[in-house]
């Protein structure tokens, strides 16, 4: 199940257009392409928190 991107009522996988606002929902391959961009920043920050902590007077250089 799914939520509209615009109302937030929860909608059948694969819907088109959300019977309740009528708004066009993302295809799949956007959703596909979401989750595994949100599966990498959740790795991401995992491995931030896994580092130790440095210096918190030194200065970053980015």
């Amino acid at each position: 199940m799914g939520f509209c991107i615009n109302c937030g009522q929860q909608h059948p996988d694969g819907t088109r257009f959300c019977r309740f606002c009528g708004n066009q929902q993302p295809g799949e391959p956007l959703l596909q392409r979401l989750r595994i961009e949100a599966q990498q920043i959740h790795s991401m920050r995992l491995q931030m928190q896994q580092q130790p902590p440095g210096n918190p007077y030194q200065q970053q250089r980015w």
